[in-house]
């Protein structure tokens, strides 16, 4: 009888924390819905690197274009080209009070999987503080870097849900 609740009670706890996920988009925070643009940096002249992104938002999905400038090596060679690159990711979002949280990968230009290669690849896990938003203006507050991320939207995007990554 003891072996039998045993196994029970591991079928419930394992039952429960299985969460399957829905093949449908969610319809994400009405505000984000569009193309955003970081122009600049702040005395991005005198830094030793910085990235500007620029972030799609449709629905509840995220895709990041993060254009890197690198005034010293620090990858090798191939990977440098003179010091300017672009990396590329994608996944979903959600809006937890003033927090932007993200789950994703890394992925080339056509949207795939980046397993290897230069720069970075694997999970994309971006977290940031929404400082401010308004129609056409977004500050974003990384939890892993102190400068603002200053976007203006250019372009509007009307959330309609469909299957994932189509």
């Amino acid at each position: 009888m003891k072996a039998c609740l045993s196994i029970w009670i591991a079928m419930l706890f394992f039952t429960s924390s299985c969460v399957r996920h829905s093949e449908m988009q969610s319809e994400g925070a009405d505000y984000l819905q569009g193309v955003w643009i970081q122009d600049s940096i702040p005395n991005q002249s005198q830094m030793l690197d910085y990235t500007l992104h620029e972030f799609k938002f449709t629905c509840d999905s995220i895709y990041t274009v993060m254009k890197v400038h690198a005034k010293t090596q620090r990858i090798p060679d191939s990977c440098y080209q003179d010091g300017k690159w672009t990396e590329y990711a994608k996944g979903v979002y959600v809006i937890r009070g003033d927090s932007l949280i993200g789950e994703g990968i890394y992925a080339k230009p056509n949207g795939k999987y980046k397993a290897s290669g230069c720069y970075r690849t694997g999970t994309y896990l971006p977290r940031y503080k929404v400082a401010y938003h308004d129609t056409d203006s977004l500050v974003l507050e990384s939890r892993f870097d102190q400068r603002p991320i200053i976007l203006r939207k250019t372009q509007n995007i009307t959330c309609v849900p469909k299957k994932r990554w189509e």
